[in-house]
């Protein structure tokens, strides 16, 4: 039977979009002082042409302490003043890892250069594999051996961001905790809110707002290794092509780099890569999309009300999540999630474009030692629509110790400029 997008997933990636106008005033951005951690900023770059690298991963050396670049390859992290004499890892897909001591953040500017790796990978002897499928075979059959077994309380930054043609037009931001459950179980993960924000309210500024729900269980629900039904099924993966690409390599692990695309193309099907640790079978990070060419059926998928008047389709899904190892075990360390919708009005020449991003990147952890997760009203249902039915946003002074993910420059010239508009209307 032809693999279709999951009802997990098919409930979480629903877009609202409907006409409305709001008058509620802007929330502003502040960062209040803390004696409890000093912050540090930079960019990470490439060594040979100093084009940002997004996604690179940054964290403090023996602890669980990490964030990741935005894509201006911009990184905000938070290390503890009770942390000395400490080294901070950086490193990224296809280059070479580096370890900095924390006095190399106390320059300025910080430009992190990392170089890419230029082993010829196809040469070493550890790769054994011919088959890919029954690569991916063995990948899935490892994952109670080789991803956490213990409940885990993760905290998280998630960020979700709407952009019309070129420029964002909304920002919605929250620390989360993700109550984790162990990969070889199949309890549901849950997610509480410990706060959130959001520059403003946009719905002022056009008669189409759009809206995602689900909020942080989209990235979320990416974690394939959690989950693996979503996408694959460990005991028929025929509904599949598989095939290699040339391995690679991040930190000192070697990986196979596997190609997939489903077979079944009569609804929206499949495709993209798997980087697969050659040792262990382990999934390290997933990068895939989801094929939309049929707008009727990806309509159904995604779109939940629409005003009348309007053809609403997607035309672009993609989705990326990386694994964070520890003490030889993985987790789910960061999703993101983007989708770009077309809407055409009728009688109007042009269309519209919007582009949804959404992303959790996990910046602390520790195992749950508690007998039971107790429920309380700060649990987030997995149809929440952030804006809609998230308390919080008002509370401007709260960001804390908590890492976030640095906020892009062009997000930030579009909250300067919407909150100028706001207070001239």
């Amino acid at each position: 039977m032809k693999n279709s997008l999951s009802p997990y997933l098919r409930n979480l990636l629903v877009l609202f979009l409907f006409s409305t106008f709001s008058t509620t005033a802007p929330a502003m951005f502040q960062q209040p002082v803390s004696a409890n951690f000093t912050e540090y900023k930079g960019k990470v770059v490439n060594s040979k042409n100093q084009t940002p690298l997004t996604s690179a991963y940054l964290s403090v050396q023996n602890t669980n302490v990490s964030t990741v670049t935005n894509t201006d390859g911009e990184f905000s992290l938070k290390v503890p003043k009770s942390l000395e004499n400490v080294s901070i890892s950086v490193s990224h897909l296809g280059y070479l890892s580096r370890e900095l001591p924390l006095q190399f953040f106390e320059q300025s500017p910080v430009v992190i250069e990392l170089q890419e790796s230029m082993e010829q990978l196809d040469e070493v002897a550890i790769f054994n594999y011919t088959d890919p499928e029954a690569l991916v075979k063995n990948m899935l059959k490892n994952r109670a051996s080789n991803y956490f077994t213990d409940r885990t309380t993760m905290t998280g930054f998630y960020r979700e961001s709407i952009k019309r043609g070129r420029k964002n037009v909304s920002l919605s931001e929250a620390v989360v905790k993700i109550h984790k459950q162990p990969y070889d179980s199949n309890a549901d993960d849950d997610i509480s809110l410990v706060k959130a924000r959001k520059t403003a309210d946009y719905d002022r500024l056009d008669t189409l707002a759009l809206k995602l729900r689900g909020g942080p269980y989209n990235p979320l629900s990416l974690d394939i290794m959690k989950n693996p039904t979503h996408i694959f099924n460990e005991k028929d993966l025929s509904n599949f092509r598989f095939s290699f690409d040339p391995p690679t390599k991040i930190d000192d692990q070697y990986l196979y780099v596997v190609n997939f695309e489903e077979l079944g193309k009569e609804l929206p099907w499949y495709f993209g890569k798997l980087f697969i640790d050659a040792e262990t079978f382990t999934l390290v990070k997933a990068t895939f999309n989801l094929n939309v060419d049929n707008r009727s059926a990806a309509t159904n998928l995604f779109v939940k009300k629409k005003p009348g008047g309007t053809k609403v389709y997607p035309v672009e899904v993609n989705y990326d999540i990386t694994y964070r190892q520890n003490n030889g075990r993985w987790y789910f360390g960061y999703g993101h999630t983007e989708l770009e919708f077309v809407v055409n009005w009728r009688r109007k020449l042009f269309n519209s474009r919007y582009r949804v991003n959404s992303e959790l990147a996990v910046t602390d952890w520790k195992i749950n030692t508690e007998s039971r997760t107790i429920k309380d009203d700060s649990f987030l249902n997995r149809r929440v629509i952030m804006n809609d039915d998230v308390s919080g946003f008002r509370d401007v002074a709260f960001w804390g110790e908590n890492n976030i993910i640095e906020p892009d420059e062009s997000i930030e010239s579009a909250i300067e400029k919407i909150r100028n508009k706001l207070e001239n209307n």
